[in-house]
């Protein structure tokens, strides 16, 4: 069965930085090829991918995760109806329970210091939502309540096998853009599982990498001239590098994630268009904040490549299993472009991947300049719209 794959390859050099940290305060790292590696998980980068969603698509096609779901869905209990807020957090609590099976309690640690019962309960693990989802918990919660919001009444509701399975498809349907692209994991109930339409790498140097440390101290203002000194000493450890970024999506899974259009007045594949878009653009440009504020590292990549494929996806950090020696004149993007424009093709052409007509080069600098070949030239607006293009040509042809 041919499939809709879609591989984004991104070279990016970062200048001193600690966009990910492990429990050391130390960037992470990674041994490939023999040699250790700058590393950045993709947990950090979906993360940063994520954050950058807020800005492209609208609220109500985003998702919530959190232990505190209770509270997020008695908020929208609230907005249905404002006298029920004395009681919404429990009435959101028993619907969370109904609906994924999870034990929604008051944690021990909070519960010893609650003295005036006040605070909320949560569950015991991050509980992934759609806002569409809470939305149609809170109208059940409202409904089965009844007028004045039994808590009673609710559980009652609950106990019949047609309610708890309204509450459980309330959860299981209208599924938001992040959800449908990174998957959920409800350990309760594992029939309410999302599997990931995307998969991201963790973004590793093309070379090898040291670790340094910054030594620094800090002068406390109100120290008169005589006195000498710091207020503060410390050491923050930092590396740089030119990372190779890769990501996959499979539309086909993110169509029946998201399901067909949500309106009638869209195509069915308007959602996936749509979500495919925001992930372009976002993973593209998002950038971990790590120490963000101490070594102010905005870059944007110096290098895009996407491919459109029917078959499987493929990474080309194999062209990086020999790490990249340095130039003559210093640095390593030249040398990186010129052994994925080596690599790519001979790849390409062993394993029958030739799809010169569905592949995208998004660079910037004459460094990049072996690149071309490998696709289409394009800026950045023009590659999101035409890789939108052809998602909605190949769905609509079920191709």
């Amino acid at each position: 069965m041919t499939r809709t794959i879609l591989d984004i390859h991104i070279l990016q050099t970062v200048p001193p930085s600690n966009l990910n940290r492990d429990d050391t305060g130390t960037p992470k790292s990674a041994y490939f090829g023999g040699v250790r590696r700058a590393r950045v998980s993709s947990q950090a980068w979906k993360r940063a991918t994520r954050k950058a969603f807020n800005t492209l698509l609208p609220s109500e096609e985003l998702g919530v995760r959190t232990k505190k779901v209770a509270e997020a869905l008695a908020e929208r209990i609230v907005a249905r109806d404002a006298s029920l807020e004395p009681v919404a957090v429990q009435l959101a609590a028993e619907m969370v329970k109904a609906a994924t099976g999870s034990t929604v309690e008051v944690p021990k640690r909070k519960a010893k210091n609650d003295e005036n019962g006040s605070a909320a309960p949560e569950s015991p693990y991050l509980m992934f939502l759609s806002r569409r989802q809470l939305d149609a918990l809170a109208a059940l919660a409202v409904a089965g309540s009844g007028p004045g919001g039994d808590v009673k009444a609710l559980k009652e509701h609950l106990k019949d096998r047609e309610n708890k399975t309204r509450a459980r498809q309330a959860v299981d349907t209208r599924h938001s853009v992040d959800i449908a692209l990174f998957g959920r994991m409800v350990a309760d109930s594992a029939d309410l599982n999302v599997e990931a339409a995307t998969q991201v790498a963790h973004a590793i140097s093309v070379h090898k990498s040291d670790i340094e440390s910054d030594y620094y101290t800090a002068v406390d203002d109100r120290s008169p001239d005589d006195e000498s000194g710091a207020g503060m000493i410390g050491t923050i450890d930092f590396n740089s590098a030119t990372l190779y970024r890769y990501a996959a999506v499979d539309v086909d899974e993110l169509q029946r994630n998201l399901g067909l259009g949500l309106r009638e007045d869209e195509s069915p594949s308007t959602p996936v268009e749509r979500a495919v878009s925001a992930f372009l653009e976002a993973f593209i440009t998002s950038l971990p904040t790590g120490k963000i504020n101490t070594f102010g590292n905005h870059t944007l990549p110096s290098a895009v490549i996407v491919k459109l494929r029917d078959r499987w996806p493929v990474s080309f950090v194999g062209a990086f299993e020999e790490p990249v020696p340095k130039s003559p004149a210093g640095g390593f993007l030249r040398e990186s472009c010129r052994r994925l424009a080596s690599y790519v093709p001979d790849l390409e052409r062993q394993y029958g991947l030739v799809s010169k007509d569905q592949s995208w080069v998004f660079r910037v600098g004459e460094e990049t300049e072996a690149l071309a070949p490998l696709g289409s030239e394009v800026s950045l607006d023009a590659l999101v719209r035409e890789v939108r293009d052809v998602v909605a040509q190949r769905l609509g042809s079920g191709t």
